[in-house]
């Protein structure tokens, strides 16, 4: 009797080890191909935001007016995503939630 219940622990010990590695796998195969697309993307968004700031420089013939509107125009987009940082903060739980918990 004492065999099985120590061969039932080893057992459901190795099961949750699995269950933990497929999880694991699973947040890893999600993040990967996340934080390469996320590199590219802010590489695409750096150039755009150049070629704004210097097209709008252009127009307003002064490159630094150019930049400096894409500045305040970065500042209100931190200042909203400040304001909004618990909501935020509550999606990418409950997703992360999600990931993990449902198969």
């Amino acid at each position: 009797m004492i065999d099985l219940i120590k061969d039932y622990a080893e057992k459901k010990i190795e099961l949750v080890k699995l269950d933990a590695t497929e999880k694991s796998l699973k947040i890893i195969g999600v993040s990967v191909p996340v934080m390469i697309i996320s590199v590219l993307a802010i590489f695409f968004i750096f150039l755009l935001n150049v070629s704004l700031g210097l097209f709008l420089g252009n127009w307003l013939h002064n490159f630094a007016y150019g930049f400096l509107i894409l500045a305040g125009f970065y500042l209100l987009l931190i200042l909203l995503v400040f304001l909004m940082r618990n909501y935020i903060k509550k999606i990418i739980t409950n997703k992360a939630i999600e990931m993990l918990f449902n198969d």
